[in-house]
């Protein structure tokens, strides 16, 4: 038996070094997309990855055993060549795995063994595969256990720096992981290859020239790897590119489309000579769902949302979700009313009760409506008009469609206009506060004030409060506007009581908003604080509605200013549902008739509520007050009624506050 001397093409080695430096960075950059995408395409990239990884190394060992040459014909089994790929990689996967999310410590030396045993177990069953009758091969245990060695403390290099290099994602990182990795793989198998003794039973049968020609099919087969891997890693990209476009492009909570595929829509869609309606859908009642039942019912709300109205607009329809609560839809049509009964149809889908969990929910929603040519044919023209129309819609009591039109925009540019005017004139101090008296008509004389808010803007000229006083509401002004008005209404009676004999109090009306939130107490102190008003000529004013959706929030905050000495008045007595239940829940001190009673004095029903209101005041011993009192047989109306205290244009209208002065002299 004779010692077979091998050497090594240096060409062939350097080569075997750039296919596992290659296979390695590319492997590696696969496995990264594992912590950046969903759950389920996961394994996707586990599998391409350890097959890229895998074959790596298995083409770099037989690319390294081409470069090594013996001096007897070699061939290889087929069926151990294809475990020892198998080996790699499994074992591969099975690294890139553990690393692929946050791992401690243990699962880097776990996944590290795992590399490194496949890198053995392939090197090792590929040198088994080497067939000759002549040959038998030996290992140096010492040298076998330091290629072992060495494969496990490169991958663990290896790997701890792609650890890191999921973090910073720098180029370096990736590379020098790479590097590490193709050290790992022919550090071992050259290591390998020198624990290897190769010998020849026959010393008649070695040739006098060294050589190995690797067999055709090995050379073919090594080049067909290579080819896939570059092809797979290339078709890996191109999947990849896919399906980051697709998620910038999808909703990610419904799975319809996005802003920025609506963007792309308009971008790649002529409308000119196409009739196409635009539906901006707003759900009606989502914010108070999500306050109350929590920003997970509301993501099933919007998910289930989503689901109707993609089985609704199926092609050529197109549904986009605009983001919250925001859907809309581009219909193709020839008719308009093709378009109003797909708007009916989506009221009614969405309408229709809806069963999360344990509760059972049923949300409408406001359409608005705009129609390419008619409206515009640029994305901002026809958005602009239907969020317009929505909003109109929401304004008319919501659960309806609206289409666009010129006055709808007029109407909403006067609102906007209102409402940058009000922040103007509450940082300005511009609003005004006008007071009418309260007329005791045995006396003829005032027995106070109410203040009345007035707001008269740069641009459009004097706003009704029924105009202003709903967007300072919705916008939250309202809770600065009735600090400023409690503090100047005080301030005013103050003065106004200097000169007077009389003790003339001052009402103010409340918003609900006040109420909701939670600063009437405070804010009414300081301003008492701040005039130095006594809490006795001070009255606050409430209405029944308020008291009916916020009853108990109503008593917990007036009921402490009460006892202060703060009066308390109801505001439209006998406009709510059920008003004599609400004289249960709080002391009034006043009540004021709704002055739909004595406008309509003449009718014999409003004239016996009139009466029994005021039986009903005299028997509680609360003071009653008539409101919009404007001619003479009013006033002798509410006199014969029994009603002694009243309030109208009657007696004097709403004046400032500099004429008040002047005015009581002259009484």
């Amino acid at each position: 038996m004779v010692l077979l001397t091998g050497s090594y093409n240096i060409w062939i080695v350097a080569l075997s070094l750039i296919i596992a430096f290659f296979t390695s960075y590319q492997a590696l950059g696969l496995t990264k997309k594992v912590t950046m995408l969903q759950h389920k395409v996961t394994w996707i990239w586990l599998t391409i990855a350890g097959f890229v990884m895998g074959c790596g190394i298995w083409t770099m060992h037989f690319v390294g055993m081409i470069a090594f040459h013996l001096p007897i014909p070699i061939d290889y089994h087929f069926g151990k060549s294809l475990i020892s790929v198998l080996a790699s990689i499994g074992a591969s996967m099975l690294a890139f795995y553990v690393t692929s999310k946050k791992a401690s410590q243990g699962k880097l030396l776990l996944a590290s063994l795992f590399m490194a045993s496949g890198i053995v177990t392939m090197h090792y069953v590929g040198m088994s595969s080497m067939m000759n009758e002549f040959m038998t091969i030996s290992y140096d245990p010492i040298m076998w256990t330091l290629s072992a060695v060495i494969a496990f403390i490169a991958s663990y290099a290896a790997l701890n720096l792609f650890m890191r290099m999921k973090k910073k994602g720098s180029f370096l990182h990736r590379a020098a992981a790479a590097l590490l990795m193709a050290f790992a793989v022919t550090g071992m198998h050259y290591v390998g290859m020198e624990a290897s003794s190769f010998w020849c039973i026959d010393p008649a049968y070695i040739t006098q020239q060294a050589q190995m020609q690797a067999p055709a099919r090995l050379l073919i087969t090594v080049l067909v790897v290579i080819v896939v891997i570059i092809l797979l890693t290339w078709l890996a990209q191109v999947w990849e590119q896919l399906i980051y476009k697709r998620m910038a492009y999808t909703d990610s909570l419904t799975g319809l489309n996005n802003r920025h595929a609506m963007n792309e829509f308009f971008k790649t869609t002529s409308l000119v000579n196409r009739k196409q309606a635009v539906l901006f859908i707003d759900l009606d009642q989502f914010k108070y769902i999500n306050d109350t039942l929590g920003h997970d019912v509301g993501d099933q709300l919007i998910q289930h949302v989503g689901d109707k109205l993609r089985r609704y607009a199926e092609p050529p329809k197109r549904v986009f979700r605009m983001g919250g609560d925001e859907f809309m839809i581009v219909i193709p049509y020839n008719e308009k009313e093709e378009v109003h009964q797909a708007a009916k149809q989506l009221l009614q889908e969405i309408s229709s009760p809806i069963l999360l969990g344990k509760h059972q929910l049923e949300v409408t929603c406001s359409i608005g409506v705009s129609y390419a040519v008619e409206h515009g044919i640029t994305k901002n023209s026809l958005l602009k008009a239907a969020d317009t129309a929505m909003y109109y819609s929401k304004k008319l009591g919501k659960n309806q469609y609206c289409e666009y039109s010129k006055e709808m925009e007029d109407k909403v540019i006067r609102r906007l206009e209102i409402e940058k005017g009000l922040r103007d004139a509450l940082a300005k101090k511009e609003f005004q506060l006008y007071y009418q008296p309260k007329w005791d008509i045995n006396k003829n004389r005032p027995i106070g004030f109410e203040a009345l808010l007035r707001y008269t803007s740069p641009v459009i000229g004097a706003v009704t409060p029924d105009e202003f006083i709903p967007i300072a509401e919705e916008t939250g002004l309202i809770l600065p506007i009735t600090e400023w008005a409690l503090s100047t209404a005080c301030k005013d009676c103050y003065e106004w009581n200097i000169d007077s004999d009389d003790e003339l109090v001052v009402s103010v009306n409340l918003s609900s908003k006040i109420i909701e939130s939670n600063r009437l107490s405070d804010m009414t102190k300081r301003a008492l604080e701040q005039t130095k008003l006594s809490p006795h000529l001070l009255e606050l004013e409430i209405t029944e509605q308020m008291l009916m959706n916020c009853g108990a929030a109503v008593k917990e905050q007036i009921e402490p200013l009460q006892k202060l000495g703060v009066k308390l008045s109801m505001d439209n007595f006998g406009s709510g549902y059920s008003f004599l239940g609400s004289l249960e829940e709080l002391q009034f001190q006043t009540l004021k008739i709704d002055k739909k009673y004595i406008e309509q004095f003449e009718l014999p029903t409003k004239q016996a509520i009139v009466r029994s209101i005021i039986g009903l005041a005299k028997q509680l011993q609360i003071q009653l007050i008539a409101e919009g009192v404007e001619t003479e047989s009013q006033l002798q109306f509410i006199q014969a009624a029994g009603c002694h205290l009243a309030q109208g244009f009657y007696f004097k209208r709403p004046m400032p506050f500099n004429e008040i002065g002047t005015w009581i002299k002259e009484l």
